[in-house]
């Protein structure tokens, strides 16, 4: 048989031939795993370059040998080695076994070996074969896919393999149950189509490893999730790591996609945001009390307070004072002029009670003293527009982007002496419980300052 390449009559080049022998040579010698084999008598008949490698004894120097005696093992080993792994000849299926062999300098190295019988044309045991690798070789393999198939089962995490088109190819339960879908729904489909704000920051830090190889520090990624019932807002705690074909070059790694980790933070987060909000905020009560208290004129030491207050909790403020029949009378405001954000100033009201409609939240909350809510029909957390809402501010009496309102009492002396009312237009979020609790504080100091006899009061 010719080893070079043939043409046929037509003259289109076949398939090179390749002799049998050479052709299982190459394979054997190309096995990541050490092979031996052995015939029926324990002599050996193949030797790959893996063997070669761990062992150090050439293929020359190990076929035709018997069993391992006097070189490959010691002599008080060599006979239980040999009989360990001629037993297979015999028994059913694979075996695995574990046994100290010799290194060509003397050294000995434990090895993990799994071995088969060979049955010839006749099917009668011909001999056996015998992969091997140091154990701590297959140990660390072993742990490499137990810890993989740990996170894709039953990790804590969220666990996602993206491939290099930043698809998901592979996710764990706790990632499925994170966006809220089957897996199989989520496979192969665009980060895009799953995450909505915060999709860009992720795909950068994908790009990156894969890039670079390079894994980023840890971070926290707000995204926004879709799905059926809406959207979400989450914090993520994410990692990621480039994952690389172990079968490539060291030097020319293959990116097969990359790791990423990540563990719900969101109400960590939220809980370090508002005590964040409630230090930042107290301590700008602090000072505004303490600037308060430099102003002679009562009024106007309220209106510094509450000018200091307002910077980045509402967009507008009223102080209304309640007459002896029940009605309220503006006294403070911002803006002071018609729609325009300015400081909180006295309003030249001449003592005419304010229009308020007979529904009105401030006019409830002097009957019932307590804090009431209101916003405009059809705003959504948070909104910058509404339809209807302009109308809405206008008949409550309060400037045209006002959304979302707050009416608190102000009471001294077991008497409800006004109204204070925090506003805020769509670009911010609805009061909640923490927003109110604040506002309550701030009334409490603004009446302290209007509570005084009434022959003083302006």
């Amino acid at each position: 048989m010719s080893t070079g390449s043939t043409r046929d009559t037509t003259g289109t080049a076949s398939v090179p031939e390749v002799p049998g022998v050479d052709l299982l040579a190459a394979l054997l010698d190309g096995m990541d795993a050490a092979l031996c084999a052995l015939d029926a008598t324990g002599a050996v008949t193949h030797w790959n370059r893996e063997a070669e490698r761990i062992l150090g004894w050439s293929a020359r120097e190990a076929v035709g040998r018997h069993g391992f005696d006097g070189w490959a093992a010691r002599s008080a080993d060599a006979e239980e080695v040999l009989a360990r792994l001629m037993c297979a000849m015999s028994a059913p299926g694979r075996q695995v076994h574990e046994f100290a062999l010799l290194r060509k300098d003397g050294g000995r190295v434990l090895v993990r070996a799994q071995t088969t019988g060979v049955r010839g044309a006749d099917g009668r045991p011909a001999g056996v074969y015998c992969a091997f690798g140091e154990t701590h070789v297959q140990i660390d393999l072993e742990r490499s896919l137990a810890l993989g198939e740990g996170l894709l089962a039953d990790a804590a995490w969220g666990v996602v393999l993206v491939d290099a088109d930043l698809r998901p190819a592979v996710l764990n339960g706790h990632a499925a149950r994170a966006f809220g879908a089957p897996r199989a729904a989520l496979l192969g489909r665009p980060l895009g189509d799953l995450v909505g704000q915060g999709v860009d920051e992720l795909e950068s830090a994908l790009l990156h490893v894969l890039a670079s190889g390079s894994a980023p520090e840890p971070a926290d990624v707000w995204v926004t999730l879709r799905g059926p019932h809406g959207e979400r807002r989450r914090c993520w705690r994410c990692g990621f790591v480039r994952l690389a074909s172990p079968f490539a070059e060291a030097d020319d790694p293959v990116p097969l996609g990359a790791g990423w980790l990540f563990q719900d933070v969101t109400d960590a987060r939220r809980a370090t945001q508002d005590a964040d909000r409630l230090t930042l905020r107290f301590a700008r009560l602090h000072r505004a009390c303490a600037a308060a208290a430099e102003c002679e004129d009562p009024l106007r030491a309220a209106g510094a307070l509450l000018d200091a207050v307002l910077t980045g909790y509402a967009d507008h403020v009223l102080v209304d004072r309640a007459t002896p029949d029940g009605r309220l009378v503006r006294i403070l405001a911002s803006p002071s002029g018609a729609g325009a954000p300015g400081p909180v100033a006295p309003v030249a009201s001449g003592g005419i009670p304010t229009r308020y409609p007979a529904a009105h939240p401030a006019l409830r909350v002097v009957a019932h003293p307590a804090p009431a809510r209101a916003e405009a029909p059809g705003v959504a957390a948070p909104d910058t527009s509404a339809s209807g809402a302009p109308r809405w501010a206008a008949d409550h009496r309060w400037p045209a982007d006002t959304m979302r309102a707050l009416c608190l009492p102000l009471r001294a002396g077991g008497r409800t002496l006004g109204v204070l009312t925090f506003l805020r237009s769509g670009f911010r979020p609805p009061f909640c419980r923490e927003d109110t609790a604040y506002a309550e504080t701030v009334a409490a100091q603004v009446a302290a300052r209007l509570a005084v006899p009434a022959a003083e009061q302006p």
